[in-house]
């Protein structure tokens, strides 16, 4: 009989829905691992002097339709004024075939970081679109497949200015920022600039005179005013200082204005969330950067790259991969892991579906729009930008203050810039009307004198070079083609709507769709970051939310939601513990503890923060080497900055010395910084301040279920102990936090990313995933990993060792599998993560923490069913390479060395090996009944990287060029 409270309960309780199996079949999971219930299971895993004292202290479980009519209501708090800000946000209008197939779609928001190529190829087309665009646009001739946000892209840009013309020196040196660059930007980059000791020093462009040793220069193009300047002379002057060049820019603009590479620029960034992406109070947004061929080995982030496949067909891949963290540490060229992939798709379908001359049109129509509004302005006695302009005007010479509550009153927001300056800026989805109501805001007499001619930029100005030349901007123009492009773009992903993709350390949950729902909701997704508080309540009670079920979830005194990857996260926590010491007058510490264990964004955020990295050895069991971490602490004690470290390990275990290797820490003087990337292993159970860390970052795109949209967006919010709460990030034009007992905010660090709650907008989704659950369901699926994750090692164990195994010998929510025993018989795991995508999976975490093993996270939601199928397919493919082993089948033509087998391979007259069709394609029955097909044989990495192709332009060479 149903319990009473449970058939009183809300039908839509989401906690069962979230997690996986039904009772008798946990029942018969536990039964396989030796435990009588999930709870036992949890007390024998997690050491005991780390667990809770007391359940998490969060409001009850809501059903789905009540947490989102609570979220309704919370939203309703939001009031949406159309916004003229800009400032780097602009209202755009997003395409109604994008938003559908590709923003609300499963199939694109649940993928992951295209690392398997071969089942990825649809973003990577989207992306090398998208780097098409860029280099088209900027005039340069390569670019990344996307950054975190403008602000933070400029960011990067000075470091790798700093790599060319520095390398490693940490000599004083200057990097200029033209004071016309948007506030935000100019805040991040002198974050990033402080710990590395660099100058930073802003001015005018114009009378800037070169002193010292400038590396660097950085200008705004329109800049934050709205005017337009030619930046030929002074980028002259620059590089004859022996300076880099970097240039801010707005890709609509671009479409009319001389692109940076034709004026001198080394580097140009921005953001492309005009190009179809909500404002979102602030993200997620694509930014990008692009350079010079000559520095691409320095350029951060992602790079997408043509190569071809066994077969000799055109395929993408990650290019460049030796500049991945894991390989270089730190001395890799940025710490950055989550790029915003979903945004950057996006962005390119807008770029594809106007084409060049729909975008160009688009730009056209601003621009005349602005003019005409200035024209009217100035003859209505204000004063314009002396420059050339855009979308944005500086208007002088008005009463601010009644500016801004005329147009309050028409529900308007503008530009605040002192008691007689206002500035605006108008967008892709301003209307004549608007324009109208705008000039009455300054002059009710006023009138647009619609007969007035445009003129032409000028040449130093106007852009003379086309642009999106190659077919895929100029053929699907009509929402039929569209739609068919973008659906045959994403059958060739695979995706969490396809199968399980248990990723260790990557957590790839379920994004279940009551909590992805409120992201389009037009009160989250159409408010300006720097828009009025008074109008955005809303999210201030969403924030406040998060921010105190979060420090419950964390044991943290304080939470920041600013940093908008776990890279960034990372490297907040870091300043942070770094301004700390400061503020203690011991800015002498810089050294930074890292288990040879940790994530390679560990070392490479440490020396973003000057930290130097000291390496803590494992034992052969895959712990700290506690004696190696005493014995470093000591020999450091007196400029110990800090400990980073994963819990559980990052091999899987709940590692019983945690308590003692944090007391150590805080016994020589340092903080310990604990990666969140395995919290979902903890929530619930114990916490990063109980068990005694004093920062910790999140991965809201791991265990808070915000989906990783194909390798972005994501989030890394940081909790604190009460001794960092003031030096949580600020930002310079939106109060993050208020004051307090705890911190009066004058010792803040600054911005670390562009908007002030970082990708606010998907902020909605954990919110939506904490409320439903409750602490019940948080502290359940938590269990439910741990259940997972040894169920599937005490089935494969006898296959594949489990490298590690915790007290009772349990793992945590994930396992080690041991394959480097089969490489004398030719097998390597890349082999075996080909072959699975043949049995419609996406590898585990390859080589890593470990060469030569698999890392496998089934996460809470997947049920016995889809686990037993993973399992049996490992188990099928064990089979494959035990045959190989014996001499039963070829050591080189075998399903092993050949996968994934393409359709087109498979259907071939000429089938040249000695297994059959069948055991390629189709080598269990579930593959009989749904089959994903891998869209191109295994592909050439290598050859790739040494003929590097990042455009699509080139793309279409290669595929028109005939096959050797």
């Amino acid at each position: 009989m149903v319990p009473t409270r449970d058939l009183l309960a809300p039908l839509d309780t989401f906690e069962r829905r979230h997690t996986g199996s039904a009772a008798a079949e946990v029942a018969a999971m536990l039964q396989a691992i030796g435990q009588p219930s999930v709870a036992a299971l949890a007390d024998a895993a997690v050491p005991a002097d780390i667990r809770l004292p007391r359940p998490l202290n969060l409001p009850a479980a809501s059903g789905e339709s009540a947490a989102l009519a609570e979220l309704r209501s919370i939203a309703g708090l939001n009031q949406v004024y159309r916004s003229f800000i800009g400032q780097g946000y602009y209202d755009c209008a997003t395409p109604g075939v994008i938003q559908r197939t590709i923003l609300e779609n499963p199939g694109w928001y649940t993928a992951y970081t295209p690392y398997q190529a071969e089942i990825s190829q649809g973003r990577l087309e989207a992306l090398l679109n998208f780097q098409t665009v860029v280099t088209d646009l900027t005039g340069m001739q390569i670019a990344n497949a996307s950054m975190l946000d403008e602000g933070t892209a400029a960011a990067e840009a000075m470091m790798l200015a700093h790599r060319v013309k520095l390398g490693d020196s940490h000599e004083a040196s200057v990097f200029f920022v033209s004071d016309r660059c948007h506030p935000q930007t100019i805040d991040i980059v002198r974050t990033r600039a402080q710990p590395l000791g660099v100058t930073v020093v802003t001015g005018d462009h114009r009378t800037y005179t070169f002193a010292g040793r400038v590396f660097g220069v950085l200008v705004q193009y329109p800049d934050t005013t709205g005017s337009i300047h030619d930046f030929a002379a002074f980028f002259e002057q620059a590089h004859a200082a022996g300076a880099l060049c970097v240039v801010a820019t707005d890709l609509l603009a671009l479409t009319l204005l001389r692109a940076p590479g034709e004026f001198g620029a080394d580097v140009a960034v921005g953001s492309a969330q005009r190009f179809g992406v909500p404002m979102g109070f602030g993200g997620p947004h694509a930014g990008f950067l692009a350079t010079k061929d000559e520095f691409k080995r320095q350029m951060p982030g992602r790079l997408v790259g043509v190569s071809k496949d066994v077969h000799g067909n055109p395929a993408m891949r990650l290019a460049l991969g030796t500049r991945e963290q894991h390989i270089r540490r730190d001395k890799a060229t940025s710490n950055i892991c989550t790029a915003q992939v979903l945004l950057a798709v996006m962005a390119s379908m807008y770029a594809v579906y106007h084409g060049p001359e729909g975008l160009k049109r688009i730009a056209e129509r601003t621009r005349r729009l602005t003019s005409l509004l200035a024209t009217a302005l100035r003859s209505a006695g204000a004063t314009i930008n002396a420059e050339p302009v855009f979308d944005t005007l500086t208007v002088g010479n008005v009463a601010a203050v009644r500016v801004h509550a005329a147009a309050a009153a028409k529900r308007i927001n503008l530009r605040v810039v002192d008691d007689y300056t206002v500035a605006l800026s108008l967008d892709e989805v301003t209307t004549l009307e608007e324009v109208q109501t705008l000039l009455a805001c300054f002059s009710e007499s006023a009138a647009l004198d619609l007969s007035s001619d445009l003129r032409p930029l000028s040449a130093e100005f106007g852009r003379s070079t086309p642009f999106l030349t190659a077919s895929v901007f100029n053929r699907y123009h009509t929402e039929h083609e569209m739609l068919r492009y973008i659906k045959r773009l994403e059958a060739k992903d695979l995706s969490l709507c396809h199968s399980m993709i248990s990723l260790g350390s990557c957590t790839m949950k379920l994004n279940a769709t009551s909590e992805m729902l409120p992201v389009t909701w037009a009160e989250f997704g159409k408010l300006h970051p720097f828009a009025p508080a008074e109008q955005t309540r809303g999210y201030a009670r969403l924030f406040a939310d998060l921010e105190t079920w979060l420090s419950e979830i964390t044991g943290f005194a304080a939470v920041s939601l600013q940093p908008n990857a776990g890279s960034q996260g990372e490297y907040a926590g870091l300043l942070v513990i770094r301004a700390y010491h400061q503020s203690r007058g011991e800015g002498h510490r810089h050294i930074c503890l890292i288990p040879t264990s940790a994530h390679g964004t560990n070392p490479a955020s440490a020396a973003m923060c000057n930290f130097k990295v000291v390496p803590v050895a494992c034992d052969a069991r895959g712990n700290i080497d506690v004696a190696d971490l005493k014995a470093k602490a000591a020999e450091h004690s007196a400029n110990l900055a800090a400990l980073m470290v994963t819990y559980p390990s990052t091999h899987g275990v709940f590692e019983t010395a945690i308590r003692e290797i944090c007391a150590t820490i805080h016994a020589h003087g340092g903080q310990v910084y604990m990666d969140g990337a395995n919290m979902n292993a903890q929530v619930g159970l114990t916490s990063p301040g109980h068990i005694g860390a004093d920062v910790c970052h999140l991965n809201l795109h791991k265990t808070f279920c915000i989906p990783h949209g194909g390798g972005g967006p994501g989030m890394g919010p940081i909790g604190v102990a009460p001794q960092l709460v003031p030096f949580l990030p600020g930002h310079p034009v939106v109060p993050t936090r208020a004051a307090s007992p705890i911190s009066d905010l004058k010792s803040q660090i600054g911005a670390v990313s562009a908007a002030p709650f970082g990708s606010a907008s998907i902020l909605v989704i954990s919110w939506m995933y904490i409320r439903m659950m409750g602490p019940d369901g948080l502290t359940r699926a938590t269990q439910f990993a741990l259940l997972n994750a040894n169920y599937v090692a005490q089935r494969l164990e006898k296959y594949f060792p489990v490298l590690y195994r915790g007290g009772h010998g349990l793992v945590a929510h994930e396992c080690i599998l041991e394959f480097r025993p089969w490489k004398k018989h030719g097998l390597e795991v890349e082999d075996v993560a080909k072959r699975l995508m043949d049995y419609g999976y996406h590898a585990p975490t390859m080589s890593f923490p470990v060469p030569g093993t698999l890392m496998i996270e089934p996460t809470e939601s997947e049920t016995k069913a889809e686990l037993d199928r993973f399992c049996d397919a490992l188990i099928s493919i064990h089979g494959e390479m035990a045959a190989v082993a014996s001499g039963e089948s070829d050591k080189l033509n075998n399903p092993l060395k050949h996968a994934p087998h393409t359709a087109a391979a498979v259907c071939a007259t000429d089938w040249p090996h000695p297994y059959s069709r069948e055991t390629a394609a189709f080598p269990d029955a579930p593959t009989r009944a749904a089959k994903f097909w891998p869209a191109v044989g295994r592909v050439d990495n290598v050859y790739g990287d040494r003929n590097l192709v990042c455009s699509c332009v080139g793309m279409e060479a290669y595929a028109e060029a005939p096959k050797a």
